[in-house]
Parts: C-alpha cells; sequence; structure tokens
C-alpha cells in the first residue's frame, strides 16, 4: 500500500459483480471501465489532477503512503506515466469516480513483481471524506476480481504500515492473509515503519466467492 505510491522509479501501486466495458480487447491499450454499486473505476485522466491534488495531499491519507505530488502539474506528471507503464504491461492504475461525480477521488495501482504478471503487488489511496463509505470494499473487490480473470495474476501482495489500523483492518475484511511482519521497512519522513505483509491468492479468491455465492438468501 505505502510502498513507491506516486514515485516512477518503484510505483506499485470484492460487493457486487463488476460490468466490464472494454475499450479496447487488450488492458495494454487502454484499461477498460468497472463498474459496481455506487462506483467506477476508469483510466486515470489529465482532468482528475486537480482532485487527486485536493483528495490525496491531506495530512489524514498522506500519514502512512509515500509523499504524494504536491501540485497540479505533478499529479500529471503522474497521471502521464501511468499511461506508460500501463502500456508496456509492468503497472497500471485506475481512478476512483463515486457515483454522481465526473473525476477522481483516489486510485487502485497494481504492478508487477515478475516478467509475467503471475505475481504483483498493489496499492490505493481515497480521499478522507470517502472512508467508511464502502467504496473502498467495492473498488478492491473489482480490481481484485480484474487482477485474477482478466491479467491472470496468480497471487496479489500488499503491504501496510502496522501503524496503519483502518488500512489492515480493510485488507483483513477483503479475504486478505496475513503472512508476516516487515520489520523497519518502510521510511516515511525520516523514520522507518514495519509493514505489515498481506497476500490474497486466485483459487483462494474463488473459493471465497463461490462461497458467497452458495450462502442461502433470507427472505
Amino acid at each position: 500500500m505505502e510502498k513507491g505510491l506516486y514515485q516512477p522509479a518503484t510505483a506499485m501501486l470484492a460487493g457486487t459483480a463488476a460490468s466490464v466495458t472494454y475499450g479496447e480487447a487488450d488492458w495494454r491499450q487502454s484499461l477498460p471501465v468497472l463498474t459496481g454499486a455506487g462506483i467506477t473505476l476508469r483510466e486515470l485522466e489529465l482532468s482528475d489532477a486537480p482532485s487527486l491534488l485536493a483528495m490525496l495531499t491531506t495530512e489524514e491519507v498522506t500519514r502512512f503512503i509515500s509523499p504524494p505530488p504536491t501540485t497540479v502539474e505533478g499529479f500529471e506528471r503522474f497521471i502521464t506515466w501511468t499511461k506508460e507503464q500501463r502500456a508496456t504491461g509492468h503497472n497500471l492504475c485506475f481512478a476512483v469516480v463515486p457515483a454522481g461525480m465526473t473525476t477522481a477521488i483516489g486510485l487502485f495501482q497494481v504492478r508487477s513483481l515478475v516478467s509475467d504478471f503471475s505475481t504483483a503487488e498493489w496499492g490505493f489511496a481515497l480521499g478522507s471524506a470517502f472512508w467508511g463509505t464502502g467504496l473502498f470494499t467495492e473498488g478492491a473487490r473489482l480490481v481484485v476480481d480484474f487482477a485474477f480473470d482478466t491479467i491472470g495474476i496468480h497471487r496479489l501482495e500488499a503491504r501496510a504500515s502496522a501503524e496503519n489500523g483502518r488500512g489492515n483492518g480493510a485488507l483483513r475484511k477483503l479475504g486478505a492473509v496475513q503472512e508476516g511482519l516487515l520489520r523497519r521497512a518502510f521510511l516515511r519522513n525520516g523514520r522507518y515503519h514495519d509493514q505489515v505483509l498481506w497476500s490474497i491468492i486466485d483459487s483462494d479468491w474463488v473459493a471465497a466467492n463461490q462461497r458467497q455465492e452458495a450462502r442461502p438468501s433470507i427472505h
């Protein structure tokens, strides 16, 4: 989660069923639009830069992530870089757009850790005004479904500061498995922080969704 968010050199960074609209057959050419309850995930656009600056540079949001750009121009460069990375097939980034809005209030990133994209790392950031609204859970399920079903990822990892109770709780609720503690693994504001390593495996995700679907409905 924290590792390299917004940094081009190292950037990594499940609800209702996703509906997927492909602009191109290959996500490397153009990201699909993913829609869920109250949320749309789409490719970042330069017009998202002002809203991302407003949403993702507050103290609440930046406390546990790498420093974001501090200007609209900085976010525009980041957005341009994400498209270049998507075209190479190494990294992708979805904008988070709530229902009734047209600009992004956050993002989800997925980056390959191996050459064939079978193992990847993901990260996310949302404006604090949208915390606790269910947007993260809905958006995360869409992203994880896309990672396993479309990209063909086998193992999806996430790292969260051990002090980030909200982030760790969100990953646990999603069904991620805590694998270990990475001691002093993340440098922020001149201080090293411990990180929790989480993972989701494709077969576990499928099995969990099947169990959810098999549960009897109560009327």
